[in-house]
Protein backbone atom coordinates (compact mmCIF):
# COMPACT_ATOMS: atom_id res chain seq x y z
CA UNK A 1 0.00 0.00 0.00
CA UNK A 2 1.96 3.45 -0.95
CA UNK A 3 1.91 5.59 2.15
CA UNK A 4 -0.47 8.89 2.18
CA UNK A 5 0.90 12.50 1.58
CA UNK A 6 2.64 14.51 3.83
CA UNK A 7 0.30 17.73 4.56
CA UNK A 8 2.35 20.52 6.40
CA UNK A 9 -0.39 21.95 8.76
CA UNK A 10 0.75 25.87 8.93
CA UNK A 11 -0.62 27.54 12.54
CA UNK A 12 -0.09 30.68 11.98
CA UNK A 13 1.95 31.33 15.86
CA UNK A 14 1.41 35.13 16.87
CA UNK A 15 -0.61 35.24 13.98
CA UNK A 16 2.81 34.80 11.18
CA UNK A 17 2.79 32.56 8.54
CA UNK A 18 5.22 29.78 8.42
CA UNK A 19 6.39 29.70 11.67
CA UNK A 20 5.39 26.48 13.37
CA UNK A 21 4.32 23.24 11.72
CA UNK A 22 1.83 20.54 12.21
CA UNK A 23 2.58 17.54 9.57
CA UNK A 24 -1.12 15.53 9.11
CA UNK A 25 -0.65 11.97 7.85
CA UNK A 26 -3.95 10.65 7.40
CA UNK A 27 -4.16 6.91 7.18
CA UNK A 28 -7.46 4.21 7.31
CA UNK A 29 -8.40 4.51 10.83
CA UNK A 30 -8.19 8.56 11.09
CA UNK A 31 -4.46 10.15 11.18
CA UNK A 32 -1.57 10.93 12.75
CA UNK A 33 0.29 14.16 13.66
CA UNK A 34 4.08 15.03 14.22
CA UNK A 35 4.05 17.87 16.19
CA UNK A 36 0.97 19.54 17.22
CA UNK A 37 2.13 23.37 18.13
CA UNK A 38 0.75 25.30 21.63
CA UNK A 39 -2.74 25.25 23.09
CA UNK A 40 -2.64 28.95 21.82
CA UNK A 41 -3.35 27.22 18.09
CA UNK A 42 -5.86 24.42 18.57
CA UNK A 43 -8.38 26.30 16.77
CA UNK A 44 -6.09 27.02 13.89
CA UNK A 45 -4.99 23.36 13.77
CA UNK A 46 -8.75 22.37 13.96
CA UNK A 47 -9.59 24.56 11.05
CA UNK A 48 -6.23 23.10 9.22
CA UNK A 49 -7.87 19.56 9.88
CA UNK A 50 -11.40 20.43 8.50
CA UNK A 51 -9.41 21.49 5.13
CA UNK A 52 -9.17 17.92 4.61
CA UNK A 53 -12.72 16.82 6.17
CA UNK A 54 -11.21 15.25 9.39
CA UNK A 55 -11.93 16.57 13.27
CA UNK A 56 -9.18 16.22 16.51
CA UNK A 57 -11.85 13.26 17.25
CA UNK A 58 -10.09 11.76 13.75
CA UNK A 59 -6.58 12.07 15.26
CA UNK A 60 -5.57 8.63 16.75
CA UNK A 61 -1.80 9.51 17.04
CA UNK A 62 0.36 12.60 18.17
CA UNK A 63 4.16 12.11 17.47
CA UNK A 64 6.00 14.94 19.40
CA UNK A 65 9.85 15.87 19.23
CA UNK A 66 9.68 17.11 22.72
CA UNK A 67 7.35 18.94 25.13
CA UNK A 68 8.72 22.16 24.43
CA UNK A 69 5.36 24.09 24.40
CA UNK A 70 5.70 25.49 20.71
CA UNK A 71 5.87 21.67 19.56
CA UNK A 72 3.84 19.96 22.31
CA UNK A 73 1.08 22.15 23.74
CA UNK A 74 -1.42 21.05 22.66
CA UNK A 75 -1.27 17.68 23.66
CA UNK A 76 -3.54 17.11 26.16
CA UNK A 77 -6.08 18.89 23.49
CA UNK A 78 -5.58 15.69 21.52
CA UNK A 79 -5.50 13.55 24.19
CA UNK A 80 -8.86 15.00 25.28
CA UNK A 81 -10.53 13.59 22.11
CA UNK A 82 -9.23 10.52 22.11
CA UNK A 83 -5.55 10.66 20.76
CA UNK A 84 -2.22 8.70 22.00
CA UNK A 85 0.31 11.08 22.33
CA UNK A 86 4.14 9.10 21.11
CA UNK A 87 7.01 11.24 23.14
CA UNK A 88 10.38 10.51 24.53
CA UNK A 89 10.49 8.38 27.57
CA UNK A 90 12.10 11.19 29.39
CA UNK A 91 9.83 14.06 28.52
CA UNK A 92 6.86 11.81 29.17
CA UNK A 93 6.30 12.49 32.90
CA UNK A 94 6.00 16.24 32.28
CA UNK A 95 2.82 15.97 29.58
CA UNK A 96 1.39 13.68 32.44
CA UNK A 97 2.00 16.56 34.77
CA UNK A 98 2.80 19.80 33.01
CA UNK A 99 3.09 21.73 36.25
CA UNK A 100 6.68 21.98 36.25
CA UNK A 101 7.42 22.88 32.50
CA UNK A 102 4.42 25.21 32.58
CA UNK A 103 6.14 26.67 36.33
CA UNK A 104 9.65 26.78 34.33
CA UNK A 105 8.15 28.66 30.83
CA UNK A 106 6.09 31.29 32.77
CA UNK A 107 9.56 32.38 34.63
CA UNK A 108 10.88 32.79 31.59
CA UNK A 109 7.76 34.20 29.90
CA UNK A 110 5.99 35.93 32.52
CA UNK A 111 2.54 38.09 31.11
CA UNK A 112 2.92 36.95 27.93
CA UNK A 113 2.24 33.15 28.68
CA UNK A 114 -1.28 32.42 27.60
CA UNK A 115 -0.96 35.36 24.72
CA UNK A 116 2.04 33.02 23.45
CA UNK A 117 1.04 29.55 24.82
CA UNK A 118 -2.79 29.48 25.77
CA UNK A 119 -4.07 26.43 27.92
CA UNK A 120 -1.91 23.36 28.05
CA UNK A 121 -3.58 20.35 29.53
CA UNK A 122 -2.28 16.96 31.53
CA UNK A 123 -2.21 13.86 29.23
CA UNK A 124 -3.85 10.93 30.62
CA UNK A 125 -0.58 8.39 31.39
CA UNK A 126 -2.63 5.77 29.71
CA UNK A 127 -2.90 7.87 26.28
CA UNK A 128 1.02 8.68 26.67
CA UNK A 129 3.49 6.06 24.66
CA UNK A 130 7.10 6.72 26.45
CA UNK A 131 9.71 6.27 23.50
CA UNK A 132 12.99 5.03 23.55
CA UNK A 133 16.08 5.25 20.58
CA UNK A 134 15.31 2.98 17.62
CA UNK A 135 11.91 2.46 18.66
CA UNK A 136 9.24 1.95 15.88
CA UNK A 137 5.49 3.29 16.06
CA UNK A 138 3.34 1.27 14.02
CA UNK A 139 0.00 2.79 12.91
CA UNK A 140 -1.88 1.03 10.32
CA UNK A 141 0.39 1.78 7.15
CA UNK A 142 2.75 4.40 8.49
CA UNK A 143 5.75 2.58 10.25
CA UNK A 144 8.04 5.50 12.04
CA UNK A 145 11.25 5.16 13.84
CA UNK A 146 12.23 7.42 16.51
CA UNK A 147 15.83 8.26 17.16
CA UNK A 148 17.39 10.04 20.34
CA UNK A 149 18.63 13.26 19.12
CA UNK A 150 19.39 15.23 21.97
CA UNK A 151 21.33 18.88 21.80
CA UNK A 152 18.58 21.29 21.48
CA UNK A 153 17.21 19.47 24.83
CA UNK A 154 17.68 15.85 26.58
CA UNK A 155 14.41 14.76 25.55
CA UNK A 156 14.50 15.09 22.03
CA UNK A 157 13.29 12.57 19.21
CA UNK A 158 13.40 12.75 15.32
CA UNK A 159 11.42 10.40 13.10
CA UNK A 160 11.78 8.66 10.42
CA UNK A 161 9.61 8.02 8.16
CA UNK A 162 9.84 6.21 4.23
CA UNK A 163 12.91 9.02 4.22
CA UNK A 164 11.56 11.71 5.64
CA UNK A 165 13.03 13.11 8.33
CA UNK A 166 10.42 14.50 10.90
CA UNK A 167 13.76 16.76 12.88
CA UNK A 168 11.77 19.17 15.57
CA UNK A 169 14.31 21.51 16.56
CA UNK A 170 17.54 19.72 16.35
CA UNK A 171 17.96 19.97 12.44
CA UNK A 172 17.63 24.15 13.12
CA UNK A 173 15.12 26.70 12.07
CA UNK A 174 14.96 27.25 8.05
CA UNK A 175 12.26 29.52 6.56
CA UNK A 176 10.74 28.60 3.08
CA UNK A 177 12.51 29.99 0.48
CA UNK A 178 15.40 30.73 2.36
CA UNK A 179 19.32 29.41 2.57
CA UNK A 180 19.76 29.96 5.94
CA UNK A 181 19.66 27.66 9.16
CA UNK A 182 19.37 28.88 12.56
CA UNK A 183 20.02 27.02 15.75
CA UNK A 184 17.42 27.61 18.58
CA UNK A 185 19.06 27.52 21.55
CA UNK A 186 16.75 28.08 24.81
CA UNK A 187 17.24 26.95 27.99
CA UNK A 188 17.93 25.06 29.99
CA UNK A 189 19.06 21.80 27.89
CA UNK A 190 21.13 23.04 25.25
CA UNK A 191 24.32 21.12 24.93
CA UNK A 192 26.63 21.72 21.67
CA UNK A 193 28.53 18.76 22.16
CA UNK A 194 25.29 16.17 22.49
CA UNK A 195 23.81 18.21 18.95
CA UNK A 196 27.08 17.42 17.19
CA UNK A 197 26.33 13.89 17.97
CA UNK A 198 23.29 13.79 16.81
CA UNK A 199 24.09 15.49 13.77
CA UNK A 200 26.01 12.46 12.77
CA UNK A 201 23.10 10.59 13.93
CA UNK A 202 21.15 12.51 11.20
CA UNK A 203 24.15 11.94 8.55
CA UNK A 204 24.04 8.24 9.16
CA UNK A 205 20.24 7.82 8.69
CA UNK A 206 18.36 7.31 5.18
CA UNK A 207 16.80 10.86 4.66
CA UNK A 208 15.38 12.28 1.34
CA UNK A 209 13.74 14.93 3.05
CA UNK A 210 14.04 17.10 6.36
CA UNK A 211 10.78 18.40 7.70
CA UNK A 212 11.38 20.53 10.23
CA UNK A 213 8.54 22.32 12.58
CA UNK A 214 9.69 25.56 11.82
CA UNK A 215 9.09 25.00 9.27
CA UNK A 216 8.25 22.98 6.54
CA UNK A 217 9.61 20.51 4.22
CA UNK A 218 13.12 20.43 2.13
CA UNK A 219 14.57 18.40 -0.20
CA UNK A 220 18.45 19.58 -0.39
CA UNK A 221 19.08 17.28 2.40
CA UNK A 222 22.81 17.16 1.95
CA UNK A 223 23.30 21.29 2.07
CA UNK A 224 21.55 21.29 4.70
CA UNK A 225 23.02 19.13 7.06
CA UNK A 226 26.28 21.04 6.11
CA UNK A 227 24.55 24.10 7.05
CA UNK A 228 23.29 23.00 10.50
CA UNK A 229 26.93 22.14 11.18
CA UNK A 230 28.31 25.29 10.08
CA UNK A 231 25.84 26.84 12.52
CA UNK A 232 27.20 24.87 14.95
CA UNK A 233 30.72 25.97 14.24
CA UNK A 234 29.66 29.38 14.54
CA UNK A 235 27.69 28.94 17.84
CA UNK A 236 30.86 27.15 19.14
CA UNK A 237 33.20 30.33 18.01
CA UNK A 238 31.21 32.87 18.87
CA UNK A 239 30.41 31.52 22.13
CA UNK A 240 33.67 31.36 23.50
CA UNK A 241 35.38 33.94 22.03
CA UNK A 242 32.47 36.18 23.50
CA UNK A 243 32.64 34.60 26.92
CA UNK A 244 35.94 35.24 27.13
CA UNK A 245 35.29 38.93 27.95
CA UNK A 246 31.50 39.32 27.94
CA UNK A 247 29.43 42.60 27.91
CA UNK A 248 27.38 43.45 30.85
CA UNK A 249 24.21 41.56 31.50
CA UNK A 250 22.27 44.66 30.76
CA UNK A 251 23.56 44.60 26.96
CA UNK A 252 23.64 40.78 26.32
CA UNK A 253 20.56 39.60 25.09
CA UNK A 254 21.27 42.78 22.50
CA UNK A 255 24.70 41.49 21.81
CA UNK A 256 23.27 38.13 20.95
CA UNK A 257 20.49 39.45 18.94
CA UNK A 258 22.85 41.55 16.71
CA UNK A 259 25.05 38.62 16.17
CA UNK A 260 22.07 36.31 15.08
CA UNK A 261 20.78 38.67 12.47
CA UNK A 262 23.83 39.51 11.08
CA UNK A 263 24.32 35.68 10.12
CA UNK A 264 20.96 35.80 8.63
CA UNK A 265 21.41 39.26 6.78
CA UNK A 266 25.01 37.30 5.33
CA UNK A 267 22.57 34.48 4.14
CA UNK A 268 20.55 36.96 2.50
CA UNK A 269 17.32 37.07 5.12
CA UNK A 270 15.59 40.16 4.93
CA UNK A 271 13.58 42.08 7.06
CA UNK A 272 10.14 40.35 6.19
CA UNK A 273 11.68 36.93 6.60
CA UNK A 274 13.30 37.91 10.01
CA UNK A 275 10.26 38.64 11.35
CA UNK A 276 9.27 34.79 10.78
CA UNK A 277 12.64 33.60 12.10
CA UNK A 278 12.32 36.05 15.08
CA UNK A 279 8.95 34.51 16.04
CA UNK A 280 9.67 30.98 15.17
CA UNK A 281 13.05 31.50 17.20
CA UNK A 282 13.56 34.50 19.66
CA UNK A 283 17.10 35.95 19.66
CA UNK A 284 16.82 36.41 23.34
CA UNK A 285 16.15 32.92 24.04
CA UNK A 286 20.08 32.35 22.61
CA UNK A 287 21.07 34.46 25.16
CA UNK A 288 19.30 33.16 27.76
CA UNK A 289 20.37 29.42 26.74
CA UNK A 290 23.79 30.05 25.87
CA UNK A 291 24.76 31.67 29.51
CA UNK A 292 22.85 28.87 30.87
CA UNK A 293 25.19 26.31 28.61
CA UNK A 294 28.71 28.36 29.32
CA UNK A 295 28.09 28.53 33.13
CA UNK A 296 27.43 24.75 33.20
CA UNK A 297 29.50 23.17 29.79
CA UNK A 298 32.07 26.22 28.90
CA UNK A 299 35.21 24.51 30.74
CA UNK A 300 34.70 22.07 28.41
CA UNK A 301 33.75 23.47 25.82
CA UNK A 302 36.26 25.75 25.08
CA UNK A 303 38.60 22.58 25.20
CA UNK A 304 37.06 20.49 22.65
Amino acid sequence: MPLPPVHTLDLHFQDVPGTIASYLLPHPSGAVLVECGPGSTFDVLTRCLAKYDLTPEDVTDVLVTHIHLDHAGAAGHLARHGATVHVHHVGAPHLADPTKLLNSAERIYGDAMDRLWGTTHPVPADQIHELHDGDVIEIGPLSFTALDTPGHAYHHMTYLLDGICFTGDVGGVRMQGTGHVMLPLPPPEIHLGLWRESLTTLRQADIDRFAPTHFGLFADVDWHLEALERALDRTEQWTASTMEDPPPEVLFKTHVSAWQRDLARADGVDAATWNRYETANPPWMAAAGLKRYWKKHGADAATT
